[in-house]
């Protein structure tokens, strides 16, 4: 390992498409419940956090996705988030100009010779210590100004992925370093075969170590727009090493080219080489890939949640608030949720994009967010949407308070179910309690607030000819929205 500290540096985001209905925009594959409650942004904080030494968490991800980031870092043993700095992209880019930004956060605040650990948000690593000794590995040929990437031998003969062509093993130390000869797209079948049976491809894992000060040349060298581009960027963010929450500038984040950094820098560089991982990896990006978490049972079916199989095979049923049953069907995904159910045969789950494009089209918010929304306030679900009005429950947690806001279109009806809310109305405040109710009319500016100790329940009825989420006006946020 470096004598420098590796500054884990966490990329997190998603456009929700791959595995629609449980991944959405909103809410994209990090935040997607494992099997066993987890998620794979967790997961994967969990694992930086297991490097001996690490320096602090850099994550970079949406600023809307701030406080869902950080209350899964909070729901690790010990919590991280008091020990991670937020990036805040005010819109999705591409892997080059995060990478740039986070590293000139790392060259100011940690050292430009520290090495760079680059880890995707939705990968899951099972053998966290061989994911370590990797990480050793990677860190040490990093400190040396090399350009490091992470590739894994390869189980299958997989389409899906890019591939590393690799030479000899760079020394004699394991797990081995090797030269990387040259990236390669997703292969044909054929190609995927020949790949394997060589025994010198390895799958690219998307993982990377570098200094600061090698990313950088690099990219001044081989993706001097980005370079240029984040250097203005990075320019207008505070320079206090203690801000944990950083938002990047929307117009000069705008002007980035959009572009991975394998495009940008890594498919041009010379010296690049791979740590060849010892460890189980998956990169969860395919219904397949998300069935292979749950044993199958004797018929070769993958289930999650209550279902009845009858006379079905080799088929994977997640089911969520309903109970889901299959007689006589082969070679099926079904997954089911409170407001989406997909079914599609095995051999087109490429398609299932094409059906968040054709929400997106229609204007459905079912491509873009769940039936319940997280709030750093708590959440709400909808329960009824017809033309003039919605039903939502709307659940606040102890201590907390929706923004002081009002709506133009709309007026809202509050009964209370569960606790003792605080309301301000106009020009008053005051509590209602269970089996209360009270009437914010539209114009009205009003909060709700919790200052119990049990959570806060209220279903609210909403009329008005637009019933959008982005019919508010806020005077105050606790939260800074």
């Amino acid at each position: 390992m470096s004598s420098r500290p590796v500054v884990p540096l966490i990329l997190s985001g998603g456009a929700g498409t791959r595995l629609w209905p449980l991944s959405r925009e909103s809410a994209p594959k990090p935040f997607m419940r494992l099997p066993d409650g987890g998620t794979l942004l967790g997961r994967t904080a969990a694992r930086a956090l297991a490097i001996p030494g690490a320096g602090p968490l850099v994550t970079i991800t949406r600023d809307e996705h701030y406080f869902a980031t950080r209350d899964a870092y909070d729901a690790l043993p010990g919590g991280a988030s008091g020990r991670t700095v937020f990036l805040l992209e005010p819109f999705g880019r591409n892997t080059a100009p995060a990478i740039a930004i986070g590293a000139l956060w790392a060259a100011r605040h940690v050292g430009d010779d520290a090495p760079l650990l680059v880890l995707p948000a939705d990968h899951l690593i099972h053998d966290v210590e061989a994911f370590v000794a990797a990480v050793g590995r990677a860190a040490a040929f990093a400190a040396a100004g090399r350009l490091v990437t992470f590739g894994i031998p390869p189980s299958r003969p997989e389409t899906g992925f890019g591939y590393l062509a690799c030479g000899a093993p760079l020394d004699r130390e394991r797990p081995p370093v090797v030269a990387v000869e040259r990236f390669i797209e997703k292969p044909t079948r054929a190609d995927a075969e020949a790949f394997v049976a060589s025994g010198r491809h390895l799958w690219n894992a998307g993982m990377f170590c570098f200094t600061p000060r090698a990313i950088l040349a690099a990219l001044d060298a081989h993706a001097p727009a980005v370079a240029q581009a984040a250097r203005r960027a990075f320019a207008l963010l505070p320079a206090d090493p203690h801000q944990a929450r950083v938002e990047i500038d929307p117009v000069a984040f705008d002007a980035m080219p959009d572009i991975s950094l394998d495009y940008a820098v890594m498919e041009k560089a010379s010296g690049v080489v791979a740590v060849r991982g010892a460890f189980d990896w998956s990169d969860v990006g395919s219904w397949q890939a998300v069935g292979d978490l749950v044993a199958p049972d004797g018929e070769g079916n993958r289930r999650q949640g209550e279902s009845v199989a009858i006379d079905t095979r080799d088929t994977m049923i997640h089911a969520e608030d309903r109970v889901v049953a299959t007689v006589g069907v082969r070679d099926l995904v079904i997954v089911d949720t409170a407001d989406a159910t997909l079914v599609a045969h095995r051999d087109h789950l490429q398609q299932v994009k094409d059906v968040v494009a054709a929400l997106r089209t229609r204007g459905h918010e079912a491509w873009r967010t769940h039936r319940t929304v997280s709030r750093p306030w708590g959440a709400y679900t909808v329960l009824l949407e017809a033309p003039h009005f919605k039903i939502k429950r709307i659940e606040v947690s102890p201590g907390e308070a929706l923004s002081l806001q009002r709506h133009r279109h709309r007026s809202e009806h509050w009964v209370v179910v569960q606790g003792r809310a605080r309301v301000t109305n106009a020009d008053r405040s005051f509590d209602v309690a269970r089996d209360e109710s009270t009437f914010v009319p539209a114009g009205s500016v009003h909060r709700l607030e919790n200052t119990g100790e049990d959570a806060l329940v209220v279903v609210e009825v909403q009329c008005g000819d637009y019933l959008g989420e982005d019919d508010i006006e806020r005077f105050d946020d606790r939260y800074g929205r």
